[in-house]
């Protein structure tokens, strides 16, 4: 019968995937509370299993007042141990071995959050859909969902994990489909120069169900990373997009000068000019007239994901509507600033935008009215006095010119 056991527990372990030595202890935890459960048991007792005969032995110690442990162990077991046990040790013995399955599933998946798997769609409502693992179930919420993209039953998905929680009826996997992390890793295996390290990608926006625009750095100079992510023929990203749904995918090549970046984040439009700020973390860019809707995009969406991609907030502007600015501005001195209030006396100061100290609001309204006296105190040239009275230089000359002849006559 020990023999039989023996062979029982090792073919359990083999079909659950759990360790002997887990079923073990959880046996002798059940024979345990088996003997606690008998009349006249010790308080203080344990059971130990002899793994390679199979014989079981309860041991127990006296307890002083103080609930302590005294005295040597002592062996306790009842004569007819193997009956009850048999009887009163299924049930602790099952729940032992469910917990001992949760514990091992939640360490097969802890620790793998940024990961991918893949699932078969096995339940989808409103809420949620539930992805079969294999040995266990993902849950994929409605808000970790593409827009409009709805598999089939029975369907195989990759997703991305995104958590791994520990609950009592075992771990919970939330899966992603938006997430940006799932181009990356679905780069990582159809390229094996991003694989081995040789390319890395830099950075990743993402708009689910509509673009993505990846960054893509080689540290081997002989290795094209954009060449390396399309692959032959556009084999590489043809997989990725089929994967995604449909998704388009813009591969640019990254560079460590911001101008330089974010005028490939920007492709395929062509870009004149950028013109950074470091104080807002904004840039201007100038384009063409004819590329001003193809840089901003369908809706923004080009504008976005470019300053999604480089982190940095992108302006577009035409170059005629860059001109006009500059003209205004070169034509406006104070239009340009702000009012703030002083921290300390509370009045308004006007600020000035080319960063000089700030000046009260009485010296604002004089300097603007000697500004408004000297344009009216300006020289009137002759031209302009004749224009002035005649309405018109030409006739006015003409004018004076008869006058003239009048006279000589």
């Amino acid at each position: 019968m020990n023999q039989d056991m023996m062979e029982a527990l090792q073919a359990l372990a083999t079909d659950r995937g759990i360790s002997v030595d887990a079923l073990f202890g959880a046996l002798a935890d059940a024979l345990e509370h088996a003997y606690k459960r008998m009349p006249d048991a010790y308080e203080y007792a344990w059971v130990t299993i002899n793994p390679e005969t199979m014989e079981f032995q309860v041991f127990a110690q006296e307890l002083d007042e103080d609930g302590e442990p005294v005295g040597d162990e002592f062996e306790v077991t009842p004569d007819n141990f193997g009956r009850i046990a048999a009887q009163t040790a299924r049930q602790v013995m099952t729940q032992r071995i469910r917990e001992a399955e949760r514990e091992l599933k939640y360490e097969e998946y802890a620790g793998r959050e940024g990961d991918i798997v893949t699932g078969m769609i096995q339940q989808t409502d409103a809420r949620y859909t539930l992805l079969d693992l294999g040995r266990v179930e993902a849950l994929l919420p409605q808000a970790e969902q593409v827009p409009f993209e709805r598999p089939d039953s029975n369907a195989r998905i990759k997703a991305y994990i995104v958590e791994v929680r520990k609950t009592a009826k075992g771990p919970q996997i939330v899966v992603s489909r938006t997430h940006p992390g799932l181009v990356k890793r679905l780069f990582e295996l159809e390229v094996p120069e991003i694989a081995d390290g040789i390319v890395e990608i830099k950075a990743c926006a993402r708009e689910p169900g509509h673009r993505t625009k990846i960054a893509v750095w080689s540290n081997d100079a002989n290795v094209d990373p954009v060449g390396a992510c399309v692959g032959a023929r556009g084999a590489r990203v043809r997989q990725v997009v089929n994967e995604l749904r449909g998704e388009k995918i813009d591969i640019v090549p990254f560079h460590e000068d911001l101008q330089e970046f974010v005028t490939r984040a920007l492709s395929p439009a062509k870009v004149t000019e950028v013109r950074p700020d470091e104080m807002t973390g904004d840039c201007d860019v100038i384009v063409p007239d004819f590329q001003l809707s193809l840089a901003i995009g369908k809706e923004g969406q080009n504008a976005r994901l470019a300053s999604r991609l480089t982190g940095w907030g992108i302006n577009i502007k035409s170059e005629t509507q860059f001109a006009e600015e500059q003209a205004y501005a070169e034509g406006v001195e104070w239009a340009d600033g702000e009012w703030i209030q002083d921290p300390e006396t509370g009045e308004n100061l006007w600020q000035p935008a080319d960063g000089s100290d700030p000046i009260s609001e009485a010296d604002y309204l004089a300097m603007q009215e000697e500004e408004a006296a000297a344009a009216d105190q300006a020289p009137v040239t002759d031209d302009e006095y004749a224009e002035d009275e005649a309405g018109d230089g030409p006739v006015a000359e003409a004018d004076d010119d008869s006058a003239t002849d009048d006279e000589a006559e």
